[in-house]
């Protein structure tokens, strides 16, 4: 279950979300937003249970959120599409980190540069000769 997605209006189990998907890749999620601070503080004692039993991808409490959540929200959805999402589909590239932009977050390609030591050794041998 979507820990910040309402419950179907009229099918129990299921939450008010979806995803699209084109050729395979996901480019939307969207879902009707929880405003119930109650359900909501249920939502993220249950997580945070799920974590101490071990489920490491489960967030933790959010007391300034829940605490927003008590002054009102209303009704709200919305959908995201994150651009690298979208230019994975447009550039046919399987995996996302093939499209990012942050250098930090790519993997780190095989150069055939030699290695610093072995540079300075042949430099070093060099003006020696």
């Amino acid at each position: 279950m979507s820990p910040l997605a309402k419950y179907h209006r009229s099918i129990p189990g299921l939450c008010e979300r979806f995803e699209a998907f084109v050729a395979t890749k996901e480019i939307c999620n969207a879902y009707t937003e929880l405003n119930d601070p109650f359900d909501q503080r249920a939502r993220f004692e249950e997580q945070a249970r799920q974590k101490s039993q071990g489920d490491d991808e489960v967030q933790d409490l959010d007391e300034t959120f829940l605490n927003a959540l008590e002054h009102g929200l209303p009704p709200t959805g919305g959908w995201g599409m994150g651009i690298d999402r979208l230019v994975m589909f447009l550039t046919d590239n399987a995996n996302i980190k093939e499209v990012l932009l942050f250098p930090a977050n790519k993997p780190i390609a095989n150069t055939s540069a030699p290695a610093p030591a072995a540079a300075a050794q042949a430099a070093a041998s060099h003006s020696a000769a």
